[in-house]
């Protein structure tokens, strides 16, 4: 999908979400009579209301931040300092804001709670990895204890790259609130770029450090993947301050079952037999790609990494299977593991079974706790 030049979203997109806004604002009588009255007819507590009220609630939120940046953009000098320390201070305190009330407001709505831990419990060992060692059961978890071992995790200090699985909607704002409200941490984020689409998302994450990739597998092209997205990934890591932290989702994007078989498909084709059939049995996650992490990591050699795990979200992999759970009724559990710069090889071949092991041991993770997935 073709993005539409920068001028063209800003003057367009903007003014149209705070339009669209205004007008789901003004119809709230309406369409809330019309969605009780075709409540009947749609199966659930309450689907139709709820979507509806969400879409609003969003459309609201998004508007409200567009204007809040407007402002920040006049008190720039009309974009002049944008871009000084405090003004992206601003941006960051903005967006924390906004993501508590978007998760106060939707977490009401669909029933959602989030609990984070770092506690040290046991985690089966996953299988041998390539180089013929196996991954402990230990990791570098900090203090025992849920919340306050995850927020240990991430103390100011040192700069982080923290990987985490990508499956199910949302679980990337999920993350970035966390990590913004919860972790007091500032994050450099790699996203797709269809979601400059979001006016809201668009701006904020020009004004702070973000990088907009276009996935295109592991094809050399100017347009996206391979190394040009290592290039920039390892430009955007760059400079990483000891309250930052970048943020990759290795996996490449959310666990679908195409992606899962392709990926595996991959690896054969690279005659990597033993890994391919170590990707088969991950049920949970996919086989992570290595090129991101690798320049990430490159380019801040004093980083530490943390791992993030979650489950809650599995089952809502399609549109109907979010309508169907609506409201989700869900508790999305994170677990985090914090891996000391020293403990990570620096040669690539050796980093990428390192992040395999990785990967294997959250996929154990997540399938000893089959009653946080929903199921």
């Amino acid at each position: 999908m073709r993005m539409p030049p920068t001028w063209v979203r800003r003057i367009l997109l903007g003014p149209l979400v705070i339009v669209a806004a205004l007008a789901m604002l003004a119809l709230t009588p309406l369409w809330l009579l019309v969605a009780l009255a075709l409540t009947s007819l749609v199966p659930g507590r309450f689907r139709l209301p709820r979507v509806l009220w969400l879409v609003t609630v969003y459309l609201l939120w998004d508007a409200m931040l567009v204007i809040a940046m407007f402002v920040l953009w006049i008190a720039s000098g009309f974009g002049y300092a944008i871009r000084r320390p405090g003004f992206v201070t601003a941006h960051y305190r903005l967006g924390a804001w906004g993501l508590r009330v978007l998760f106060w407001i939707f977490g009401g709505v669909l029933r959602l709670t989030i609990t984070t831990t770092g506690s040290d419990e046991p985690v089966p060992t996953p299988a041998p990895s390539a180089a013929g060692a196996t991954l402990g059961t230990s990791g570098r978890v900090g203090p025992a204890g849920g919340r306050a071992a995850f927020e240990a995790l991430f103390a100011p200090g040192t700069p982080l790259v923290v990987a985490s699985r990508h499956g199910g909607p949302g679980d990337s704002f999920i993350l970035i609130h966390t990590l913004l409200n919860q972790a007091a941490r500032r994050p450099r984020i790699v996203l797709k770029y269809t979601l400059q689409w979001d006016p809201a998302i668009d701006l904020l994450l020009h004004r702070v450090p973000a990088q907009f990739i276009v996935p295109s597998g592991f094809a050399r092209t100017p347009r996206g993947g391979g190394v040009r997205v290592e290039e920039a990934l390892g430009r955007l890591a760059t400079g990483l301050g000891p309250e930052d932290a970048f943020v990759i989702f290795p996996e490449g994007g959310n666990v679908s079952a195409a992606r899962r078989t392709s990926r595996i498909q991959r690896l054969r084709d690279a005659g990597r037999e033993q890994m391919a059939e170590r990707a088969e049995a991950m049920r949970h996650v996919m086989a992570p790609q290595p090129g991101g992490m690798h320049a990430a990591l490159r380019a801040a050699p004093d980083a530490d990494v943390v791992f993030i795990a979650h489950t809650g979200l599995d089952r809502l992999v399609t549109l109907r299977d979010i309508w169907r759970e609506l409201p989700m009724d869900k508790g999305i559990t994170m677990r985090a593991w914090r891996v000391p710069r020293g403990e990570i090889p620096d040669d690539l071949d050796a980093q990428a079974t390192w992040l395999f092991d990785w990967f294997a041991r959250i996929d154990a993770w997540i399938g000893a706790h089959p009653e946080l997935d929903g199921r």
